[in-house]
């Protein structure tokens, strides 16, 4: 997280976005913040690969660097920072357990039909 989030770690934005126990910080990001963190887990995974970077200090510098292109990208487009972003008012796992408890009632309701 350090190259996008302008020097920021995990526990840093654990506790900027105030998240429990066990929440995921992915799963607590506006879909802008979401593409943009995919965006580099993607490039970062194409970059190991096709660079074959072995050892574990080779590879932290290119999720930073890849980290520091994607930050680049976003500010010379204007785009709003990944830190600056809200966090979204349900997970995304709230939102797939909502999505499944309504599948449920709907599907309960279709058996009661017919």
């Amino acid at each position: 997280y350090k190259g996008l989030y302008n020097g920021e770690t995990a526990d840093d934005i654990f506790k900027r976005k105030k998240l429990r126990y066990r929440e995921d910080i992915l799963d607590n990001m506006n879909e802008d913040e979401l593409v943009a963190n995919l965006f580099r887990i993607n490039q970062t995974k194409q970059r190991l690969l096709k660079d074959n970077v072995q050892g574990e200090k080779e590879a932290k510098d290119v999720h930073y660097e890849v980290g520091k292109k994607v930050r680049k990208a976003i500010a010379d487009i204007g785009g709003m920072m990944p830190e600056e972003m809200p966090k979204p008012k349900k997970s995304l796992k709230e939102l797939a357990r909502e999505k499944k408890q309504l599948e449920t009632k709907e599907q309960k309701k279709l058996e009661g039909i017919k």
